[in-house]
């Protein structure tokens, strides 16, 4: 039997319409960014790889690695290494059973992307 008033009920909430808790986005985040580093790695062992095979070759992967898009990806590596680290933290305490209070969730989301940024500036200023 077909439902009649098929068309008049609402659609469930989507994407579009619906806010992803804090912490929801920062999970999220979190597999991009581990995925992410990925780039960054391969950048720096092709410039270890290049600096051991010719100067020629190493001079065109410095070339890529300082030029605005090769920081560009180094900064955003270095970024994600950091996100990386701090939930990493997180989920250890999590892991062993704290931390699970709602008050305290909210304030770690806070954390973790407040420490990701302030190391990754640290980090940045420092080398």
């Amino acid at each position: 039997m077909a439902d009649a008033n098929r068309g008049n009920r609402p659609l469930s909430p989507h994407l579009q319409v619906y806010r992803l808790p804090l912490v929801t986005v920062i999970s999220i985040l979190t597999r991009i960014t581990g995925v992410g580093l990925i780039a960054g790695l391969t950048l720096i062992t092709w410039w270890f790889v290049a600096g051991a095979y010719s100067p020629e070759y190493f001079a065109s992967a410095d070339w890529l690695l300082s030029s605005w898009f090769g920081l560009l990806v180094l900064i955003a590596s270095l970024w994600a290494l950091w996100f990386h680290f701090c939930n990493g933290i997180r989920h250890f305490f999590w892991d062993s059973g704290k931390g699970f209070e709602l008050d305290t969730v909210a304030r770690t989301n806070w954390f973790v992307i407040g420490g990701s940024v302030v190391l990754t500036l640290l980090t940045l200023l420092i080398v």
